[in-house]
């Protein structure tokens, strides 16, 4: 029976016999470090510590009633190497500033794999947290602001992911960094519940594959979300709103699911590039400059059940052919002017999403200002008449003649410096 007992409390592993050790303001944090034995936890009591740290062990660092780490603008301020390490509720700031060396505040080096980073603060670091190589990584509910007061070309990323595999990025707040979330040749992650602004990117994905981007807020930055180079992403439930720029960016994409999304009051709501085999449905686009940018080849798409409400151009399109959205279900297009006699709910006649006079005004803007005169509004009749004077467009065969996003209203009288 005893060795029975022995035997399951060693399949259980060396947490039961882990040891807490307690530091406290003058003593030596690293020193700590060093004598805790792998899976030991080193609780740190409020207080000031100047330190660059380096964790070679599987340990938790814990934070005591919210202690201040600072790398005294320096190297990173806690460098880890060792798998399965636990870093929480910790103030953690003042790494170096060399964007050749990619100083951050939390630096996990290749092997950290199983990191758990949660509930920090990591504030005024170059990168706030760099994760290159390490896999099934944490970063849960921390808060994370850069270099406020210097460009943003001179600042890093708030969360920089590299190479890694099945990172789960969950409940996070980033503001005043490069971008709020660089991802770069990673896959299987889930980024969910994060509140991205003030920055250049919300998020900046490159070569990353099979992600799930979902429940996010990514707003007043100059672009929302960015995905570029990319297949098997599924991003829903968003709301990309008040960016200067764009608030999704599609670009080299396919194989993807865009859905259930609001991107409200952005220079360009959607920026589509070169996409192919891509389902974009059941968003709400509204309030926007552009509602949707659309170009280089972007075909073969599956673009139903969205709302197009009140942008202020709905589609810009350059192409040489018709490119039909709709075929399924339809959209709702604010600005369509046709009827629907049979009372079905869809448009007798296709909606058309340019004409030659839209095409005029973004040659030359100016013609803005006549819009309204009898002359270009003949020109415009005339264009619907005459189909040789036809530009080549977004046509929807079966536009819906009422909205059905629920939030449309919300968004419609919500203003871009309100969440």
């Amino acid at each position: 029976m005893a060795f029975a007992v022995t035997a399951a409390l060693a399949l259980l592993g060396n947490p039961l016999w882990a040891a807490t050790v307690q530091v406290r303001p003058g003593q030596d944090l690293q020193a700590a470090i060093i004598a805790a034995a792998p899976g030991d936890v080193v609780e740190v009591q409020r207080g000031f510590y100047r330190v660059n740290l380096r964790i070679d062990k599987a340990l938790t660092l814990r934070g005591v009633d919210r202690p201040t780490l600072s790398g005294g603008q320096t190297g990173d301020t806690i460098r880890v190497t060792a798998p399965d390490v636990v870093i929480e509720g910790l103030i953690v700031r003042d790494s170096g500033t060399s964007l050749k060396d990619q100083n951050a505040g939390i630096y996990l080096y290749p092997g950290a794999h199983r990191a758990v980073v949660r509930h920090n603060d990591l504030t005024y670091n170059l990168f706030g947290l760099w994760i290159e190589k390490a896999n099934d990584v944490q970063v849960l509910s921390n808060i994370i602001t850069g270099l406020r007061d210097v460009n943003s070309s001179q600042r890093g990323n708030g969360v920089q992911l590299y190479n890694t595999k099945g990172a789960r990025i969950e409940g996070n707040h980033i503001s005043f960094v490069r971008d709020a979330l660089y991802v770069d040749v990673s896959h299987h992650a889930v980024f969910r519940g994060n509140r991205l602004h003030h920055s250049r990117y919300g998020t900046h994905y490159m070569n990353s594959y099979y992600n799930l981007w979902e429940d996010n807020d990514t707003y007043l930055n100059r672009g929302g979300l960015a995905l570029m180079e990319v297949r098997d992403q599924v991003v829903r439930n968003n709301r990309a709103w008040g960016n200067s720029d764009h608030g999704i960016m599609l670009r080299t994409m396919q194989d993807s699911v865009i859905e259930n999304n609001v991107v409200a009051d952005n220079g360009r709501g959607f920026f589509i590039y070169d996409v192919e085999y891509v389902k974009l449905r059941n968003n709400l686009v509204t309030g926007n400059s552009v509602g949707v940018h659309l170009s280089a080849g972007s075909t073969r798409n599956e673009v139903e059940g969205n709302d197009f409400v009140g942008n202020r151009e709905q589609v810009r399109y350059v192409g040489a052919r018709d490119e039909r959205w709709g075929t399924q279900s339809g959209n709702y297009w604010s600005n369509y002017l046709g009827w629907d006699r049979d009372g079905n709910g869809v448009g007798d006649v296709p909606y058309e999403a340019n004409d030659m006079v839209d095409r005029l005004t973004w040659r030359h803007p100016t013609i803005k200002l006549l819009l309204a005169s009898p002359a270009v509004q003949a020109l415009r009749l005339v264009g619907q008449q005459f189909p040789v004077l036809r530009v080549p467009t977004v046509v929807d065969p079966k536009p819906r003649m009422q909205p059905s996003n629920p939030q449309r209203s919300h968004w419609r009288d919500t203003q871009p410096s309100k969440p």
